[in-house]
């Protein structure tokens, strides 16, 4: 059978479909009791996929057989309720489901001719997102892969306006030569912004460096004065702590002086729509543009990042791709504000999370990760061991009574497979680090959690080793 009458055969009987869809019923019925991180075997049973490259082809039964035996037991259980390592979300129930669906579209998001239906619900949940956020109501958003993109985005614009400020269009005049600008930064900014920085080539030593305070936000009296060339960046959720930069201060002295402030908000920025955290939030409406993740939480399928930007001309001068082969229309063109021509429809697994969730439940599930982020406090504190920081939102740093005890704790919770979380290095000395942000975090989660510390803190100080089976 010939390769295009095969493929249309397996369309027609829907068999592969119906194979992967049990494949993936029996992995969900499955995240409670699978290793959060993949066991040794599960690892070593990787090398099944070190084949060369077939020259027939292989039936689609098989690969699916193969995919879900070696690679579902190899995955991380982060839909799961014990995975605290990495600020990585769930997933809504009602997303996967739209995402399965949108993945048989696969539309190409990048204009309104390649797909109405994403052009309509970027729309949708553009005005979503500022209600939820309180942003100005001029605000425009691009949906991008991760805050990562979303930042690069939000500098590029940071750029072209405060160039324009000073007469210089880099679209026309490009760098070299342009006036210097002032970046602004306390030196917890998070890497991937100085890493965005350098991309739009403004190294380490071009960053204005102010020092924070122990729980890593700006301190604002060690603000430079500002001016119409400065960027100024801040954070919603320090990727440590959870601390929150002073925005109402900060942007207010930006304001006065026509100064830009690029707000990261990767995790943080979903405090506003906490009623009993917004108070974290208090004044970055007043900044200029602003990253924020759904796939952290909101709990969104992975990628789901957004910009938002409160100067949609600006936005658009900076990332707008040109091409004569390019047909815009008279409706929303998502190419506009990101710098993909072709993207994933991205919105269409955000707008359903947004729209199941309701403010409501969006704010029932961001104040439950701080419940249970303060869960776990109050219990890890009772049986000894060090809370670094103030526990404002989700991130708890974690210290025993030595750095090396410490780090055989992390250790032999990672081994352990009953969940995952990371280390990580907060004024010089070792951390546990613990992100709660999945939806499916109990409170027996936590207990459970607890108990793996105390279990994890005995075995270390009676063997002087993190192993399991000693």
């Amino acid at each position: 059978m010939a390769i295009q009458e095969q493929m249309l055969e397996e369309l027609k009987n829907k068999e592969i479909f119906e194979q992967a869809r049990s494949c993936a019923y029996e992995y969900i019925d499955g995240i409670e009791v699978m290793d959060v991180f993949p066991s040794k075997s599960s690892l070593e049973n990787m090398i099944s996929f070190d084949q060369t490259l077939p020259k027939e082809s292989v039936s689609a039964k098989e690969i699916i057989e193969q995919l879900h035996e070696f690679g579902s037991p190899a995955t991380i259980a982060q839909t799961g309720g014990r995975y605290f390592g990495f600020v990585n979300g769930g997933a809504v129930p009602v997303s996967l489901g739209v995402k399965w669906l949108s993945d048989v579209w696969d539309q190409c998001g990048g204009l309104y001719l390649t797909s109405p239906i994403n052009a309509k619900l970027e729309t949708v949940c553009e005005n979503w997102l500022k209600e939820i956020f309180n942003l100005p109501k001029e605000t425009i958003a691009g949906f991008v892969s991760g805050t990562s993109m979303a930042n690069l985005c939000g500098l590029s614009a940071a750029r072209f306006h405060l160039l324009k400020n000073l007469d210089w269009d880099i679209n026309e005049d490009g760098l070299n030569g342009a006036p210097e600008l002032r970046i602004i930064a306390h030196d917890q900014v998070h890497a991937s912004v100085k890493k965005t920085l350098a991309m739009l080539g403004y190294g380490k030593k071009s960053i204005e460096w102010i020092p924070s305070d122990n729980q890593g936000k700006l301190i604002v009296e060690e603000l430079p004065k500002l001016d119409r060339s400065c960027l100024v960046l801040l954070q919603a959720g320090n990727a440590n702590t959870g601390s929150f930069d002073y925005f109402d201060q900060v942007c207010d002295l930006a304001n006065e002086v026509g100064a830009w402030v690029h707000i990261d908000g990767a995790f943080g920025l979903w405090a506003a729509a906490s009623k009993s955290l917004s108070h974290l939030t208090k004044g970055m409406e007043k900044a200029s543009s602003w990253a924020v993740d759904g796939h952290k939480t909101l709990n969104t399928p992975y990628d789901s990042g957004v910009i938002l930007c409160r100067h949609p001309d600006v936005l658009i001068s900076s990332l707008q791709a040109t091409g004569e082969y390019i047909i815009y229309s008279e409706q929303r063109d998502p190419l506009l504000y990101t710098p993909e021509l072709s993207k994933r429809s991205r919105a269409i697994e955000l707008w359903a999370t947004m729209k199941y969730l309701g403010t409501k439940g969006i704010d029932e599930m961001v104040t439950a990760f701080h419940l249970r982020a303060k869960q776990l406090e109050k219990g890890l504190e009772e049986i000894g061991f060090q809370i670094v920081n103030d526990v404002v939102f989700n991130q708890v740093l974690v210290a025993s009574e030595s750095e090396e005890k410490t780090k055989l704790i992390i250790e032999y919770i990672q081994k352990s497979g009953e969940c995952w979380l990371g280390g990580s290095t907060w004024q010089g000395k070792a951390v546990i680090r613990v992100s709660i942000c999945s939806w499916m975090t109990t409170e027996n989660d936590i207990k459970r959690t607890i108990e793996l510390f105390k279990t994890a803190e005995m075995t270390v100080s009676k063997n002087g080793n993190p192993d399991i089976n000693p």
